[in-house]
């Protein structure tokens, strides 16, 4: 099995991703984003610890908030490419 490294090669580029978490679940802010995606997927994520979560029940959420960056991402590389056409 492939290790994942979720580490930012871009240190200087967490203002922009946090920025974009916030936008694709139009929240207030980075922080907030993720219980405001668990909430919608009914995932009983807390502040503090959330050792009791499922595998499944996390992965929700991560891929909620992960598969919303990739997809707002590509698409403003398409548009950028537009734009340089």
């Amino acid at each position: 099995m492939a290790r994942r490294r979720n580490k930012i090669l871009v240190p200087e580029a967490r203002s922009g991703l946090d920025a974009l978490k916030a936008k694709v679940v139009q929240s207030q802010s980075a922080e907030e984003a993720k219980f405001e995606a668990a909430e919608e997927m009914g995932v009983p994520l807390q502040r503090g610890y959330n050792g009791k979560l499922t595998s499944e029940q996390a992965g929700k959420v991560g891929g909620r908030l992960g598969g919303s960056m990739v997809r707002e991402l590509v698409k403003m590389a398409q548009e950028n490419l537009t734009k340089k056409q």
